[in-house]
């Protein structure tokens, strides 16, 4: 708010002012007042209205500056009605109380949608368990009934359980501050329960596993974690080469103030270009995009969200035709910090 600016929108008042003081000299030439009074009057008039405006200026400058620097500061700037001062002028107190009117509006249009979504997902959260019952007595019939095309359905009844765990884990990823328990696991305990988990796929594509070196404590939480590696090795099992023996060696090494675990392959990697892409929500690149893999794009959106939230890192290097690593660091001390 400059001067200029300031004086252009009092100017109908002051042409106003200048003609009323014409008015007065016609008035007091008509009349035998002395040359002071004539001088006088519109003087003083013209003064003690100048001096208002400045005054009312530097009142509205203080507020207004106030106002854009508070919003300059905050990163949050919805909370502005809870910082600005209430102002000495009537359009200021006018603008405040709009202000907070429309803050209120807001905050109870985002309340309603925010119930709308929790609703949505508490909805999601008691389906997922809802199924997974009906799939867990499905694979029971299967076992029960082995051949070759129970085996198909087994595999099949694999891909919907990962999907629906997927889906769930996506329904929590928001709130994982109220799903979590941290406490010192040992990271070849959750490496052996996912191998377990993806047992049928590893043994049908005849993929090795090496895993070594994963004796080794970390701070976290292990559904969480089993779900960021079940995802990976998931991927692992997806893009192997036909030609060769798949591999996928899973490993550890401890640093001053970090553990890395490694998860490696050597399948069919993925294109240089795509490489810094992969933990972009719905991205599937040209791997992803062949007809039998049929990639969604969430699975390493959601390791990469989860391991933000758990205060881990995540990082992903490959060579077309060679292979990738993912490897998950998990910092030494204790303290997780969660948005």
């Amino acid at each position: 708010m400059n001067f200029k600016n300031f004086i252009k929108d009092k100017i109908i008042t002051i042409i106003l002012l200048f003609f009323a003081l014409i008015s007065i000299e016609v008035f007091l030439i008509i009349y035998p007042f002395g040359n002071f009074i004539k001088i006088y009057i519109p003087i003083c008039i013209l003064g003690v209205y100048f001096i208002s405006i400045i005054l009312e200026y530097i009142s509205k400058k203080s507020f207004y500056s106030n106002l854009y620097n508070l919003l300059n500061e905050l990163d949050e700037k919805y909370l502005i009605t809870e910082l600005i001062k209430s102002p000495n002028f009537i359009e200021g107190k006018i603008f405040k109380d709009s202000l907070e009117q429309i803050d209120k509006s807001m905050i109870e249009n985002v309340n309603k949608y925010k119930y709308l979504q929790e609703d949505y997902k508490e909805y999601i959260e008691l389906w997922i368990h809802e199924i997974k019952l009906p799939i867990a007595t499905s694979k029971m019939i299967v076992e029960n009934n082995k051949s070759s095309v129970t085996k198909s359905i087994n595999e099949e009844l694999d891909k919907v359980e990962n999907y629906v765990e997927q889906a769930l884990f996506y329904a929590r990823s928001n709130t994982v501050e109220k799903d979590y328990y941290i406490k010192s696991t040992n990271l070849k305990d959750i490496v052996n329960e996912c191998i377990k988990k993806n047992k049928n796929i590893l043994i049908q594509e005849k993929i090795k596993i090496n895993i070594f070196d994963l004796d080794v404590n970390v701070n976290t939480d292990i559904k969480w974690v089993i779900f960021i590696l079940n995802q990976i090795i998931q991927n692992c099992t997806k893009y192997i080469k036909k030609d060769i023996i798949s591999e996928i060696r899973i490993y550890t090494k401890t640093k001053k103030e970090n553990v890395v675990l490694y998860i490696e392959d050597n399948g069919i990697g993925i294109m240089k270009g795509e490489v810094t892409r992969v933990f972009e929500k719905g991205f599937t690149g040209t791997n992803g995009r062949i007809s039998n893999k049929k990639s969604t794009g969430i699975g390493l959106y959601l390791c990469k969200k989860m391991c933000d939230k758990l205060g881990l890192n995540i990082e992903l290097n490959s060579i077309q035709n060679e292979g990738t690593e993912v490897r998950i660091v998990f910092p030494k001390n204790s303290f997780t910090e969660f948005d």
